[in-house]
C-alpha cells in the first residue's frame, strides 16, 4: 500500500511532507504500528530526495510521533492518551488572580498565516518581502561565529555592548536622542521596556496618566502591576497637560506620532509636559514607536533630546523597522532608573537572546538598517499618498483622514454614521482586513473610525481594497 502524500510545487519540500505526516498520525489516518515506507522508496514515489524523507522521519522520530525499529523499519509510535485534567481553576487559592488575567481584553494580536486577510490594513505590521533577507543573512552568520567563540556563559542583562553602541549611534543621528552606550537596556521588544519601567516606578494604587485614545497593550500592562490608569484627553496639539492629576509618578505619551491618531505634539506642549513631569517628580515614558518614516515638514527632535533633568525614559522598537518576529527593542533610561530597570531585567529573564543582539550590531554598523529604513520610506510614502488621495476623492463622502506626518498607519474618522461593526465584518467576506478606531478610546466617549495600517498591504492592492471597502459604504451607509 502506497502512503498518500501530496508534494506541491518545490518549495519547502520538508515542511510540507512534516506536515501531512503529522497531520495523518494525529489523525488517526496512520494508525500506532503502521510502518512508513523505506525513505529510498518514498523518495523515488514523490520525486524528492532521500535526505529530505529521512530528516522528517528524524524529526517526527524526535518528537515521539515514529520509532525506528533496527533491521525493520520506521514505524508510527503509539501516542499516550491525554490525561484530562479535573481540577478548575476556581479550585485554587489564587483563583482570583488567575480570574483577572483570564478575563483581560487582547487588543493588536496579529492573524495567523493562515488568518490572514488579501487585502489587510493591519496597523504595526510589515510588508516581509521587504525586508533585506541576504544581509541579515550574513549578519546571522557573523553572529553565530561571535557566539562560538564565547566561553557559553550568560550575557549582560542590560545587552550586548556592540548593539548598545549602534542603538546610542543609530538614535543620536536619526532621531536626536542625547544618550551613551550606557544609558542604553536592550529588551524583548518596547513592551518588555515598558514593563521593566513600571515595575520599578509603580505600586498598587500609583496613578499613571497617558493618552486618550491611546495604546491599550501599555494601559493593561500598567494595570497589571496595580497601577490606576487615568486616560488623558488628547487634542491637536497632544496630551493636554494641564489635565494630569495630582499624584501621578508616570505618564506615558507617544509624541512623534500619536497612537492612534497620528498627529505630532506641538512644540509648546512638548515644553509643558517637562515641566509638568518635573513638578510632580515623575518620569515620562516616550514612545518613539514609529517616527523614523517621516513623510512632511521638519523632522521633530525626541522629547528625550528636550530632558535637561533626566526625566524621560525613551522607548523604542525593530518591530516597525525590520520584524516583529525578532523582538527587539531598547529603553535610553535616566540616571535615576538606570540601575533598578537593569537589576529586574536580570530577574525577569537574565538577558535578550545573543543571536539576535549580535546580528542586529552588526546591521546597523555596516548600514543596513538605514538603507531599510529609506527603502521602506519610499515605498510606505507612495501608499500614504495612494490612501490620501481616495479619502479626499471617492471615499470623502464617508471618510476623513487625520493629518499624519509620520508613520505608517493612519487614523480614518467617520463623517456621517456608520454601523463599523457591520462594515468590517462585510469586509471580511471580501477579503478586506479593517480595524476600528473605538477600542483605543479608555475614558473618553469613543469616536467612530478606522485604523489604516499601510505597512502590510501591498501598493497595488491598496486601490482594490478602497474600491470594495467604497462598495460597502454605499451598501450601508
Amino acid at each position: 500500500m502506497e502512503l498518500h502524500v501530496v508534494i506541491n510545487g518545490r518549495k519547502d519540500l520538508a515542511g510540507q511532507l512534516y506536515k501531512q505526516l503529522r497531520n495523518a498520525i494525529e489523525s488517526g489516518r496512520l494508525a500506532a504500528g503502521t510502518q512508513l515506507p523505506p525513505s529510498r522508496l518514498l523518495a523515488e514515489q514523490l520525486g524528492i530526495s532521500r535526505k529530505t524523507i529521512s530528516d522528517t522521519y528524524a524529526q517526527l522520530t524526535y518528537e515521539n510521533f515514529l520509532t525506528g525499529v533496527i533491521g525493520k523499519g520506521t514505524y508510527v509510535n503509539a501516542r499516550t492518551a491525554r490525561v484530562e485534567r479535573k481540577q478548575n481553576h476556581t479550585e485554587l487559592a489564587g483563583f482570583e488572580v488567575i480570574e483577572s488575567w483570564r478575563t483581560l481584553p487582547v487588543f493588536l494580536r496579529h492573524p495567523t498565516l493562515e488568518g490572514s486577510l488579501r487585502y489587510d490594513f493591519i496597523g504595526g505590521a510589515t510588508s516581509k518581502g521587504q525586508f533585506p533577507q541576504d544581509d541579515w543573512r550574513r549578519c546571522t552568520s557573523h553572529a553565530l561565529r561571535q557566539m562560538a567563540g564565547s566561553k557559553g556563559f550568560y550575557s549582560l542583562p542590560e545587552g550586548l555592548p556592540a548593539l548598545r553602541n549602534a542603538i546610542a549611534r543609530h538614535i543620536a543621528f536619526s532621531r536626536g536622542v542625547n544618550c551613551q552606550d550606557d544609558d542604553v537596556v536592550v529588551c524583548n521588544g518596547a513592551q518588555q521596556a515598558l514593563d521593566l519601567i513600571s515595575r520599578v516606578l509603580t505600586r498598587p494604587g500609583s496613578i499613571v496618566a497617558m493618552e486618550d485614545p491611546g495604546y491599550p497593550p501599555a494601559r493593561l500592562l500598567f494595570g497589571t502591576h496595580g497601577a490606576t490608569v487615568v486616560g488623558v484627553p488628547v487634542d491637536a496639539e497632544g496630551i493636554q497637560v494641564d489635565k494630569i492629576p495630582l499624584g501621578t509618578r508616570l505618564i506615558y505619551v507617544t509624541p512623534s506620532h500619536q497612537f492612534p491618531l497620528g498627529m505630532p505634539m506641538s512644540q509648546a506642549r512638548r515644553v509643558a509636559l517637562l515641566a509638568k513631569a518635573h513638578e510632580l517628580g515623575a518620569i515620562i515614558i516616550e514612545d518613539d514607536y514609529d517616527s523614523e518614516f517621516r513623510y512632511e515638514g521638519r523632522p521633530t527632535d525626541s522629547l528625550q533630546s528636550m530632558d535637561e533633568r533626566g526625566i524621560v525614559a525613551y522607548v523604542g522598537t525593530f518591530s516597525k523597522t525590520l520584524l516583529p518576529e525578532l523582538r527587539l527593542g531598547y529603553a535610553v533610561l535616566p540616571p535615576a532608573i538606570h540601575e533598578a530597570v537593569v537589576r529586574a531585567k536580570q530577574l525577569t529573564d537574565l538577558h535578550t537572546s545573543t543571536l539576535p543582539q549580535w546580528a542586529l550590531a552588526k546591521f546597523i554598523a555596516e548600514g543596513c538598517l538605514l538603507k531599510h529604513i529609506r527603502r521602506c520610506h519610499t515605498i510606505y510614502a507612495g501608499r500614504r499618498e495612494r490612501i490620501l488621495s481616495r479619502m479626499a476623492g471617492d471615499l470623502s463622502p464617508w471618510l476623513e483622514a487625520i493629518p499624519s506626518t509620520a508613520g505608517f498607519h493612519m487614523a480614518v474618522m467617520c463623517k456621517a454614521p456608520i454601523d463599523i461593526a457591520l462594515v468590517i465584518e462585510l469586509a471580511k467576506k471580501v477579503e478586506v482586513g479593517l480595524y476600528s478606531i473605538e477600542s483605543f478610546f479608555y475614558q473618553r466617549t469613543p469616536q467612530a473610525g478606522f485604523l489604516m495600517g499601510f505597512g502590510a498591504i501591498e501598493t497595488l492592492d491598496i486601490d482594490t481594497a478602497l474600491d470594495r471597502l467604497r462598495d460597502i459604504l454605499q451598501q450601508v451607509a
